[in-house]
């Protein structure tokens, strides 16, 4: 049997192209010979060392799939348009909740006759996909790597990983790093530190650059395009996970610009983090509110909740295992049952 990947963002070594290499394994073992399209055999290796996944011989990068022609599966990752698709079986995926797009114009809807399952990455995407282009997608969680990442010894210090870029996504780098030097000011947050890392490959110099001189003089370090040796190390010995993904956005009119799921959310989880995540999106599926974690809604509630967890340890402590208790739900086997079912 084979199959065929298509996946354009590939380069940017993002949540989204774990998912996608995820699939490219799972199908690879239970016995699918896998093409994945891809300008350059260099890509491999890369996604390879990002995120400490080993990909079977039988997946291999090819120049063209030609939109799953002489295969007997595609797994197609659009960018909101509507391929026409030509394998035995076609799967199309949305991991990015896509809007005023003319989703249901009949020229997609003949296109979409060939698709035999379209495949979204959480409910909040799924939501905004089914209602733009008049369908019934299913929800396929991504995976997440949560044998990778253990608690260490922790230290006094808050992560937060994320790509450094607000290309597609308000990541809200500057609302943590703006409240963490008000923090810096408290005696209890004196020996704290701020860890920002993420993938700087596509969008991101000048953004940096930017967080890089709002961070001047701070406790706050920044990691760019970590291995997963290094994340390994930031998630086993942080305390806290901060997000500000989608900080102010309107979630209904703006569903892009939030966090669509938080495959680094739930990493952290794995690790012990207690995450302290923004209000909008993926994360209010992951975060039982209180219970493994804590949503805020304003600058206020991310400060209180933060001295709350750094004054009372036992909470932290708590908390944390609440954590990596529920991380284990997105882990690879399960992901692996799910798109078993699926095909």
């Amino acid at each position: 049997m084979k199959a065929a990947i298509y996946n354009p963002y590939l380069d940017t070594l993002g949540g989204g192209e774990r998912y996608t290499l995820t699939f490219a394994k799972v199908l690879a073992e239970i016995g699918f010979d896998v093409d994945i399209e891809w300008k350059n055999n260099n890509i491999k290796e890369k996604l390879s060392k990002r995120f400490g996944l080993k990909l079977p011989s039988s997946v291999k990068i090819v120049n063209t799939v030609n939109r799953g022609e002489n295969y007997d599966l595609i797994f197609y990752v659009t960018d909101g348009s509507i391929p026409t698709l030509r394998a035995r079986n076609n799967y199309l995926h949305f991991q990015v909740p896509f809007h005023d797009v003319n989703g249901k114009s009949l020229l997609n809807k003949m296109k979409l006759f060939r698709v035999k399952k379209i495949i979204c990455n959480s409910k909040f995407t799924k939501k905004v996909i089914d209602k733009e282009y008049g369908v019934d997608s299913v929800v396929l969680y991504p995976p997440v790597a949560t044998d990778l990442y253990k608690p260490k010894r922790k230290a006094n210090q808050i992560c937060y990983v994320s790509r450094f870029s607000n290309l597609t996504q308000n990541k809200g780098h500057e609302v943590l790093i703006n409240e963490f030097k008000k923090l810096a000011k408290n005696k209890k947050f004196e020996d704290w530190k701020l860890i920002l890392a993420g993938g700087s490959e596509v969008g991101a110099t000048e953004y940096l650059k930017k967080l890089k001189i709002m961070s001047s003089g701070y406790n706050i370090e920044f990691f760019e395009s970590p291995s997963v040796e290094v994340l390994k190390d930031v998630f086993g010995k942080s305390k806290i996970f901060w997000s500000g993904a989608g900080f102010e956005e309107d979630e209904i009119k703006n569903p892009e610009r939030v966090e669509h799921f938080g495959i680094t959310l739930v990493e952290s989880m794995s690790a012990g983090c207690v995450p302290v995540v923004y209000k909008a999106g993926g994360p209010k599926e992951i975060i039982d509110d209180g219970k493994n974690g804590f949503l805020w809604q304003n600058k206020n509630e991310l400060v209180t909740i933060t001295k709350r967890l750094v004054n009372e340890s036992g909470i932290l402590r708590n908390m944390s295992k609440e954590a990596v208790d529920l991380s284990k739900k997105y882990g690879y086997e399960e992901f692996k049952r799910e798109v078993i079912k699926i095909i």
